[in-house]
Order: structure tokens, then sequence, then C-alpha cells
């Protein structure tokens, strides 16, 4: 059995719904690509770009409220080699309110930022690309 190929969806619960939605549409630039209201108890949102193999779901349970983020080492991390789009979305997040906090790896530090989301999650935006072999620097 191998994962080659398959989709990936991140679902965390969210304490704020609809300030999470503004975080990662409004900050990130994903799409909204579903939303479900009262489904087994939940409302939630997925979020990512059409045809990509991954997205994000956040849900809200009706009868209970989310925890807080886990540890400051739970990251996301989306690698925007292009400075010009890095620079665009480090200022949409500002934009919205949302200023970089320190990371408790100072790798992040040197080529990205790092933000939280409105239920503490950590986001990183690095100026680095991925390669099959590994990171490759700006």
């Amino acid at each position: 059995m191998t994962l080659r190929g398959a989709q990936l969806r991140i679902a965390r619960p969210s304490r704020d719904l609809d300030a999470t939605i503004r975080f990662y549409r409004d900050g990130l630039g994903l799409a909204v690509l579903s939303s479900f209201q009262g489904h087994e108890g939940f409302d939630g949102v997925m979020l990512g770009h059409q045809g990509d193999g991954y997205h994000l779901e956040f849900t809200r349970a009706a009868d209970r409220r989310a925890s807080k983020a886990p540890d400051e080492e739970d990251l996301l991390v989306f690698y925007l080699p292009e400075k010009s789009a890095w620079e665009r979305a480090v200022a949409r997040l500002a934009a919205l309110g949302h200023e970089p906090v320190r990371s408790s790896n100072p790798y992040w530090d040197r080529q990205g930022r790092t933000f939280q989301d409105p239920d503490g999650h950590r986001v990183v935006l690095q100026r680095a690309r991925w390669g099959a072999s590994g990171l490759i620097g700006k």
C-alpha cells in the first residue's frame, strides 16, 4: 500500500468558525470549497483550491467548545518561493490585524513568518521552495 496520489484533508475544530474562515479565506487567499450546517451536530467549512491535493476542514460542534491549540510546534507550513507572492500573503494577514509571532523553532523565522489563527493554531508562510529531494533555499 502507498499513499502516492492521495488527497490530504487536515481537519481541525474551531472555537470561532467565522473568524477562522476570515483568516484562511481572506488572509491566506484560500477558497471556500464546501460548507455544511447541522450535519450530525456539526457546522463546518472546507478551504483550499480546486484541483489541489489538499484542503483544510474546520468544524464547530453544537454541543461542545473546541479545546485550545495543542502546541507551538503544531504547524501548517505553506511554501511560497516567489518573493512577491510571499509578501502579498504576509501583507493580507497584517491587513486583517494578524501580526507575526515568534516561532519556537528559529528556523521558521529566518525565511518565513509565523502567524496564529483565531484558534491558536500556527501557520508558517515560508519564503522557500520545497523540492523532491528536500528544501531548496530562496
